[in-house]
């Protein structure tokens, strides 16, 4: 009874750790400087899915746990990396690729400025 009482207590951990993992949340802090100045610092967030639509240098429609896909543009210095860091082309992201994004947010749009290829399994 014990057994499957910590069996069912690791499964639903392990299905929670492996749901928050898909797309982490962004904070974003204002600050008021002494001249009255304010300042913004903004964290870069990351998103995890699969790559439908892909114009390279320019933008990437993501299907994300979202209900509707994610329309994401790239800042001129995006970097192209594989699951270990190593830059690579973008010609290796292809429709239907397994990616991981960092993004931040620019009033309405979400600039990426790193895409990472993700192996096909999870």
């Amino acid at each position: 009874m014990i057994k499957l009482i910590v069996s069912i207590a690791f499964a639903t951990a392990l299905m929670g750790s492996v749901a928050f993992a898909q797309t982490s949340t962004s904070s974003t802090k204002v600050a008021t400087q002494p001249n009255g100045m304010t300042q913004t610092t903004t964290t870069t967030t990351e998103s995890f899915g699969t790559v439908t639509e892909f114009t390279p240098g320019d933008s990437l429609i993501l299907k994300t746990e979202a209900t509707e896909p994610m329309h994401y543009t790239f800042n001129k210095n995006v970097e192209y990396v594989n699951a270990h860091g190593k830059v690579i082309e973008a010609s290796k992201i292809r429709k239907d690729s397994k990616v991981r994004v960092h993004f931040v947010k620019q009033g309405n749009d979400l600039v990426v400025d790193k895409v990472i290829l993700t192996p096909d399994k999870h």
